[in-house]
C-alpha cells in the first residue's frame, strides 16, 4: 500500500509523504474555494493508509464521506482531467466512520470530566477574568485535597458554595474569595449552560484510543464531530478540540518519527483557537503543537487566511495547501504576502499573483521531502474524494452509528457520587444534628424517669433483639463463604 498521499497534479504530480505527515500542515482560503474538499480528500487518504482521523464538520457537509461517490459529474470530469487511477489512491468507495456529537443529537455523546479539562481550559470555556481564574484554581485544590471528584456542572456549583461558605477559612491558605466572584462565575454557568455546553461534561468520558481504531480492511476510522451547532458557541468548540490535542499530548508515549502518524487532527477554523487567547494559553498550545509530532500526531489547521494563526505556529507547518485568497482590503493584501513569503519560491512562479488568480479546487502546494525540506511550492488541482461530497440522510447517519465500534459505551450518561453528592449529604447531616441533639436529651430525660421493673424490660428486650441480629448476620455469611447452610425439615 502506498505510503504517500496524492493531492493533487500539476506540472508533475505533488504528495504528502506518511513519514512526514506528523509534521503538520496548512490548509487556508477564502470562502468557496476548496477548502472542505481538500479537507475531505485528505481525511480518506490518509484512512486509506491506515491512518485515524479527527475532524468537525462545521458545516454539515463532510458526513458524505462515509458514503461512496461516484454520481457526481464534477468529480468524474476532474477525474479524468487528472487522469486519476485506483494506483493514484482513487476509488469510490466509502470510508469507516465514527459520528461524535457533544449535543447527543448526530452522532455518540462525547464528554469529559471538569478534572480533565483543568482549571485553565475552564476558564477560558467561561471567559474569567484574573480573579475570577483564582477562584477556579481554588476550586479544583478544595477538590483535590478532599478527594471529591469534579466531574460535571453540579459539582462544579456545589464546590463553588462551598468555597463562598468557608471563605474565611480558606482564605489564609489560598487567599480571598469573594462572593462578587463566586457570582459572576456561576452566571457564567448559567449562560453556558443555556448554550447546551453543559453536556460536554460528564460521564463516561471519552476514551483516546477510541479515537484510534481501524478496521478489519487496515483502514483509520474518520472520526466526524458533528459542529454545525456547536459553532455558534465558539469558545466551547475551541476549548473542547484544544482540550483534545492536550489529552493526546499528554497520555500518548513517545515514537520518534513513525512511518506514518498514529492520528491526524483537522482543526477547522482555526483562527477561533487563538483569538483572544491569553499568553499563558499561547504558549501551552506552541508547545504542544510543537512536540506532538513527537508523538506521532498531526496537526492541520484549516482558516481562511495564514495570518490566522501566530508565526510561532505557522513556522511549524511543513506542509501547506494554500487555496485562492481575495484582495479587497489591506488585511487581504497582506494575508497574500505572508502566504506567498512563506512558500519556498519556484522560479517558474509568481506566488503572489497565483494566489489571487487561483479557480475553485485549485491551489499552491508544498509539502516536505525525505529529509523533512519543503519542497517548492507549485500550483496543482486539487484530486477529488472519492467519497460523497456532500450531506447525508438522518437514515444513513442512523445506519451508520447502529454499526459503530462505540455503539452502547457513550450513549447512556453515567452520575456516579461525587462532589455534589458528597457536599449534599454534608449539608443533610449538618441541618439535621439539632434534632438528634434533641432527641438524645429526650431518650435520657425518659430514661432517668423509668421504674427498675421498665429499665429491666427493655434491656431484655435489646439483649434479645442482639441475638437475633447476630443469628441473621451468621447466616447471611454462611450463604455467602458456603458455610452453615441451612436445611429443610
Amino acid at each position: 500500500m502506498s505510503r504517500s498521499i496524492l493531492l493533487g497534479k500539476g506540472p508533475e504530480p505533488v504528495s504528502i509523504r506518511a513519514r512526514m505527515a506528523n509534521r503538520h500542515g496548512l490548509v487556508a482560503g477564502a470562502t468557496g474555494t476548496g477548502k472542505t474538499v481538500t479537507l475531505q480528500r485528505l481525511a480518506e487518504q490518509f484512512s486509506r493508509i491506515g491512518v485515524p482521523v479527527f475532524l468537525a464538520d462545521i458545516k454539515g457537509d463532510l458526513a458524505g464521506i462515509s458514503q461512496a461517490g461516484g454520481a457526481n459529474p464534477r468529480v468524474a470530469e476532474r477525474v479524468a482531467a487528472l487522469g486519476l487511477e485506483r494506483d493514484d489512491g482513487f476509488e469510490y468507495a466509502a470510508n469507516p466512520v465514527t459520528f461524535w456529537d457533544i449535543l447527543g443529537e448526530q452522532g455518540h455523546p462525547l464528554r469529559t470530566t471538569l478534572t480533565e479539562l483543568g482549571p485553565l481550559l475552564l476558564s477560558r470555556l467561561l471567559n474569567l477574568n484574573d480573579t475570577q481564574e483564582g477562584v477556579i484554581n481554588i476550586v479544583y485544590h478544595v477538590a483535590d485535597e478532599n478527594g471529591w471528584l469534579l466531574l460535571d456542572m453540579k459539582d462544579l456549583r456545589a464546590l463553588l458554595a462551598y468555597v463562598a461558605d468557608h471563605a474565611d477559612s480558606l482564605q489564609t491558605r489560598y487567599g480571598n474569595v469573594s462572593r462578587a466572584s463566586v457570582g459572576a462565575i456561576l452566571r457564567r454557568l448559567l449562560a453556558l449552560e443555556q448554550q447546551g455546553g453543559e453536556r460536554l461534561f460528564g460521564e463516561p468520558a471519552l476514551v483516546l484510543d477510541d479515537l484510534m481504531q481501524t478496521d478489519e480492511q487496515g483502514r483509520g476510522y474518520i472520526n466526524i464531530l458533528a459542529a454545525d451547532q456547536l459553532i455558534h458557541t465558539p469558545l466551547v468548540y475551541s476549548t473542547f478540540l484544544l482540550w483534545l490535542l492536550s489529552e493526546l499530548f499528554e497520555e500518548l508515549p513517545e515514537t520518534g518519527d513513525p512511518e506514518k502518524p498514529k492520528l491526524v487532527f483537522f482543526f477547522d477554523e482555526a483562527h477561533l483557537l487563538f483569538k483572544d487567547a491569553p499568553k499563558a494559553l499561547l504558549d501551552k498550545i506552541e508547545k504542544v503543537v510543537r512536540l506532538i509530532r513527537s508523538k506521532g500526531v498531526g496537526i492541520y489547521f484549516v482558516t481562511q487566511s495564514p495570518i490566522d494563526v501566530p508565526d510561532v505556529v505557522l513556522g511549524q507547518l511543513g506542509n501547506r495547501v494554500q487555496h485562492a485568497l481575495r484582495a479587497f482590503t489591506p488585511r487581504d493584501q497582506r494575508a497574500v504576502r505572508v502566504a506567498a513569503e512563506t512558500f519556498r519560491q519556484n522560479p517558474g512562479l509568481d506566488t503572489a499573483s497565483a494566489i489571487t488568480a487561483l479557480g475553485v479546487g485549485e491551489a499552491l502546494v508544498s509539502t516536505l521531502d525525505e529529509q523533512g525540506i519543503p519542497g517548492m511550492v507549485q500550483r496543482v488541482t486539487i484530486a477529488p474524494p472519492g467519497s460523497l461530497i456532500g450531506p447525508i440522510t438522518p437514515d444513513a447517519r442512523v445506519a451508520v452509528m447502529e454499526r459503530s465500534l462505540v455503539k452502547g459505551l457513550y450513549d447512556v450518561a453515567i452520575d456516579r457520587i461525587s462532589a455534589y453528592e458528597i457536599l449534599e449529604q454534608r449539608a443533610q447531616q449538618a441541618a439535621a444534628a439539632p434534632e438528634r441533639e434533641r432527641a438524645t436529651d429526650q431518650r435520657a430525660r425518659s430514661k432517668a424517669r423509668q421504674s427498675p421493673l421498665e429499665a429491666f424490660a427493655t434491656s431484655a428486650m435489646r439483649s434479645l433483639g442482639s441475638q437475633i441480629g447476630r443469628q441473621i448476620v451468621r447466616g447471611i455469611m454462611g450463604s455467602l463463604t458456603g458455610a452453615g447452610t441451612r436445611r429443610r425439615s
